[in-house]
């Protein structure tokens, strides 16, 4: 799809949350909100599973994206950890006793990710580069 945005990655920021998604019951006034309180920067939507999905940017390494809730979920934000191999840091996790949430995969050019639900509850985005399958 020519719309959908690609990703370089950024090399030196294994660890870090970069990513926050948002996940809203009216993602254009979150939007809205943000772009004027905040002064985030948006590009254009594009289409997702999800519907229309908003990426955004705080700064050079940091910014998220913003779509609608879907049936039965609550809004709320999921925070994303930036790894060096989804695939690894996913098995890690598992194995250090998270529960698998979404199996590692390539959602646009450059990146790769993954879902867990980190011991205690929390969900936890993981998202590297794609290409680093073992």
């Amino acid at each position: 799809m020519t719309d959908q945005p690609s990703h370089e990655y950024t090399p030196g920021l294994h660890g870090h949350i970069t990513h926050t998604e948002l996940i809203s019951d009216d993602p254009e006034a979150t939007r809205a909100f943000a772009a004027q309180v905040f002064g985030w920067q948006f590009q254009p939507a594009f289409p997702s599973p999800a519907g229309p999905y908003h990426l955004y940017a705080y700064s050079d390494e940091g910014g998220g994206g913003i779509r609608g809730t879907q049936d039965g979920e609550a809004p709320g934000s999921t925070p994303t950890v930036h790894v060096d191999d989804t695939d690894a840091a996913f098995r890690a996790a598992v194995e250090a006793g998270a529960t698998a949430i979404g199996e590692p995969n390539d959602i646009m050019p450059g990146v790769r990710i993954a879902l867990v639900q980190a011991p205690g509850g929390v969900v936890l985005g993981l998202s590297g580069p794609t290409g680093t399958d073992a």
